[in-house]
Parts: C-alpha cells; structure tokens; sequence
C-alpha cells in the first residue's frame, strides 16, 4: 500500500468545501451543498491554474444557463431535452476551450431542471453559489506552502551526482578500469526531471513571475547532461590510456569538486585552455590504438569546453548557505 498522507491540497479542499457550503447556507441558498462542490473543483495545484479553473467553470456556467433557459422555456423539463442541450452544449463549450467546466455547469443545469422553472430566484441562487463556490476556491488556494527548501535540496542534489559522475570518469582515465555502474546517471535525470517539474509549479503560483531562478539553473544542467550523456560512452571507451589521460582526468577531478550554482565557469575554461595546450604539447600517437584515443579525448575535451559555456551563460543562483569551493 501506498504510505497514507494528508498534503496542503487535501486540507485546503476540505476547508474551503466546509467554509463555502456555510457561506451558501447562512444565505439560506437553494442547494447550498453545490458551493462545496464548485470549491473542490477551483482547488488546484497553482494559483494560476485555480484561477483558470474558476474562469473556465464561470464561463461554462453562464452559458449552461442560458442554454438551460432557451432548451426548457422553448420545449419542455424533460429528460430528452436535456439529451438534446447537451449535444449541442458540450461541443459550444470545448470550442470555446472552456471544457474543463464542464462538471461544474452540469450542476448548475441539474438545478434548474430540477426546479422546473426559470426565475430571477433561481438566477440570483445559482451566480450566488458560483460566487461562493469558485470565490472561495480561490481564496483558500492563494496560500501555497513555501518550496525554497525543496528546490535547494534538488540543487545540491543535482550538483553532487555530477561531482560523481566527473570524479568516477577522472578515476576510469588514470586507472583505465573502474566498477561504477553510471546509476548517478539514472538518478541525475529523475533528480532534473522533479526538480524542474517543482520549480515550474513555483513559477506558477506568482502571477508577476514568468520564470524561476530554479528553473532556468534546472534547464541549464538538463542542457549540460545532453553534452555528459553524448561523449561518456567515447571516453569511457578507449583503446588504450595514453598520457593525455591524466592531463583529462586532472581537469575533471577539480572540476568535479568545485560543481556548484555559482559562475566560475571562465576560471575552468581557462583551465581547459591550458589543458589543449599541454595536450599540444605531447607525442604524436605511434599506432592507431593511441590515434583513436587521442582523439576521443581531444573531442571529449571540446564537448566540455561546450559544457562550460552553457554554464557560463547562466547569472548564477543566490543561495542563503552554498556548499564549499
């Protein structure tokens, strides 16, 4: 069994169900429990998105409405005629991309058929309930629970499974064998994929903000996992381990201790520079083995340099406690 958990979303849908349906009923409205029901269905996960519920759900209403008014008045209350509204009510809606509320303006039909009349009264109860319902719904999902901690946690996360991917390749070059299985490459996709979903949600939930912080670090690392994921097999894969080797794994070994949200991504292509230069500087290959080599790791050593200009592009993240330099 999934382990049983009461999250923010759980709590805020059953207060603020409980708070419209006393609303509705110290109004004495006519089916007052329907305001729960509009309040559930304007919870959602985001500011952004209950507000594009409450709008989608007020809309749909209004022409369930208008529509209930012009099917019953003209023929009949009867089942039949209801069939009838909504084949044709259904499709106005999703052209009108207003589909998802669908549920919400089904309720507000089910009202008026069942009271068998159309009146100013039952007009004012149902834009009353709507009022309460989607009003309400969108009070209580203005409170969002604080996610700065989670995104740090990912951040550091992410940052540590590429100091061990770095050091895991710098140990494979100087000992030209290693037992990692490359599971921190399994678990750095999931990391990045969970990590940009939250930050997207944060974005979300700030109706001034069109981008995170987060979420573009995210985005810039998912960018440098491509570029890690592309040359890994070539270098991991060498013929032979040739002197350039170590120059390589140097580079890589201070690079993977130094992965941070900072911008000291200059000072390392500086490094790499240095690194071209020394590779320069060695031996011609002597047969094709080393030929190969030679060239996975000149190609290795461009691809990182392509690495950390992704990285330089980006400001930097202000964080309250970085990890050691």
């Amino acid at each position: 069994m999934k382990k049983f958990s009461i999250g923010y979303r759980t709590l805020k849908t059953a207060i603020g169900a409980a708070i419209a349906i006393a609303i509705a009923q110290y109004f004495e409205l006519a089916s007052y429990a329907s305001a729960g029901i509009l309040t559930i269905l304007c919870v959602q996960p985001t500011k952004k998105k209950s507000l594009h519920a409450a709008y989608t759900r007020f809309v749909a209403s209004i022409i369930a409405m208008l529509y209930a008014f012009l099917s019953f008045e003209l023929f009949t209350y009867h089942p039949l005629t209801l069939a009838a509204m909504l084949v044709v009510f259904i499709p106005t809606i999703v052209s009108l991309k207003v589909a998802d509320g669908f549920v919400s303006s089904a309720v507000i039909i089910m009202h008026i058929y069942a009271a068998e009349g159309f009146s100013l009264a039952l007009v004012y109860n149902e834009l009353a309930l709507m009022a309460i319902g989607y009003g309400t719904g969108i009070a209580i999902n203005m409170y969002m629970p604080d996610i700065q901690k989670e995104l740090n946690y990912y951040r550091v996360k992410i940052e540590e499974l590429y100091s061990k991917i770095f050091l895991e390749i710098a140990e494979y070059l100087r000992e030209g064998d290693t037992f990692w299985d490359g599971q921190e490459l399994i678990q750095v996709v999931k990391a990045l994929n969970s990590a940009k979903s939250l930050a997207f949600k944060d974005v979300e939930n700030h109706f001034t903000r069109r981008e995170n912080d987060y979420y573009v670090y995210f985005d810039m690392r998912e960018q440098q996992l491509e570029i890690i994921e592309r040359v890994l097999p070539k270098v991991t894969a060498l013929p032979v381990i040739v002197q350039e080797a170590s120059l390589v794994a140097d580079f890589l070994q201070d690079l993977g201790e130094h992965v941070h949200s900072g911008n000291t991504a200059g000072k390392f292509r500086e490094k790499l520079e240095r690194v071209k230069r020394d590779f320069s500087q060695l031996p011609l290959p002597i047969n094709h083995e080393e030929f190969l080599a030679q060239a996975a790791l000149y190609q290795f050593i461009e691809e990182m340099d392509r690495y950390l200009e992704i990285k330089q592009s980006f400001k930097g993240l202000k964080v309250k406690k970085e990890r050691p330099q």
